[in-house]
């Protein structure tokens, strides 16, 4: 992908909001509406959207065909994605695809998420038979498996995760877009001292369901230019794993498929971990964080707590991360979450971070997470790398 033509030639998300009484239509409609006003781009210059799946629309099977109504575009392709936090990601994937192969022009992906006003997601498969049971009803228990399990064999992680959360609590109060409820100061004796959710995960270690919406436009390059678009960020590399070891018995349990999606992606964006300007991981929660770190080769296994307090991952610093606050400190907008970082990355490479932006980024590398099974990490992970 070191010559692809694919690239982003813009942006746009809502707030996101605790409780905002609206439905995904509703929200997709505000990005919409935003894009046509920044760029100038009318609903009949879109031929293709690629769209995630919602928690507020539950088992909803022609859920992209309804927004594609519901914003009023006539389309030459559309698809969907169900893969989570994965979702958005492997929607830029497909549709860069989609562009190479002819079958638009123009193409937004998008975003749109309510959780918080209403979750409608029945997640069935073989969960209530075999994972329920055994307690891990809901993510924070996924996660805590994880979390506990590296400190058995790492040791304590304390200081490194609160780190985590205090960079990003730290950037989201720059952020007008991120949840107010969210954007208020933390110091390290909060973190320490909140509750335990699900032990050892305490509450700032995970995120909070909100509503919120998030799309990129998506084009060839040369179309961009055509569009008068003068700021663009390119498609520079992209992987993604699911079921990594699935057929190992059992299997290691703080494996994840960054071990290969990470490195791939890098190898085709022709970079290093040492040559990436800035991270925009997915944090659904902060040990998740962590083990993207060490699987993607930033440092190695068990080493992640010791880099995390070493670097500086502020907006200002060596390894800026998650300049927008994050999902932790932003919150999470349901399936949407994926987008946050997409967006956010999108934003710094055109130099319109703020308060937070990064100095003359190259480059940043995003990605997604997906998917939870018992007795391993989880499901699916996505890395995308983008330039300009």
């Amino acid at each position: 992908m070191a010559a692809s033509d694919i690239v982003i030639g813009g942006y746009a998300e809502t707030p996101v909001v605790f409780g905002s009484g609206r439905s995904a239509y509703d929200l997709a409609a505000d990005v919409l509406d935003e894009l046509a006003r920044k760029y100038g781009i009318a609903p009949a210059d879109i031929d293709g959207l690629a769209v995630t799946a919602a928690l507020s629309e539950g088992s909803n099977p022609f859920h992209a065909a309804f927004m594609s109504d519901a914003l009023g575009l006539a389309l030459d392709w559309l698809a969907t994605g169900t893969t989570g936090g994965c979702a958005m990601l492997s929607a830029v994937a497909a549709t860069a695809s989609a562009l190479r192969d002819g079958h638009c022009k123009v193409a937004l992906v998008l975003g749109a998420d309510a959780p918080s006003t209403h979750f409608a997601a029945e997640f069935r498969g073989y969960h209530d038979e075999f994972i329920a049971p055994t307690g891990m009803t809901r993510p924070p228990g996924f996660f805590a498996l994880l979390h506990n399990a590296y400190e058995q064999r790492y040791g304590a992680l304390d200081a490194a995760l609160g780190k985590i959360v205090l960079t990003q609590r730290g950037h989201a109060l720059e952020n007008e877009r991120a949840c107010e409820k969210l954007r208020r100061p933390l110091a390290l004796d909060d973190y320490l001292k909140s509750r335990k959710v699900s032990d050892p995960l305490r509450l700032l270690d995970s995120v909070m369901f909100c509503d919120g919406a998030n799309g990129v436009l998506m084009m060839r390059a040369e179309t961009a230019s055509a569009m008068g678009l003068s700021k663009c960020a390119r498609l520079a590399g992209y992987a993604e794993r699911t079921n990594h070891d699935v057929q190992e018995q059992p299997p290691d349990l703080l494996a994840s498929g960054f071990v290969q999606a990470g490195p791939r992606a890098l190898r085709q964006a022709g970079l290093t971990v040492q040559e990436i300007d800035m991270l925009q991981l997915y944090d659904d929660f902060t040990i998740a964080v962590l083990m993207q770190l060490e699987h993607m080769g930033f440092c190695g296994r068990g080493e992640g707590a010791a880099f995390i307090e070493k670097t500086d991952l502020r907006f200002s610093g060596g390894l800026p991360l998650n300049t927008g606050g994050g999902q932790l400190s932003a919150g999470q907008p349901g399936l949407a979450a994926g987008g946050l970082g997409l967006v956010e990355a999108v934003r710094q490479l055109f130099g319109e971070g703020g308060a937070t932006q990064v100095e003359d980024p190259r480059n940043a590398l995003v990605t997604g997470i997906g998917g939870l099974a018992y007795g391993r990490a989880w499901m699916m992970s996505s890395a995308l790398v983008l330039d300009r």
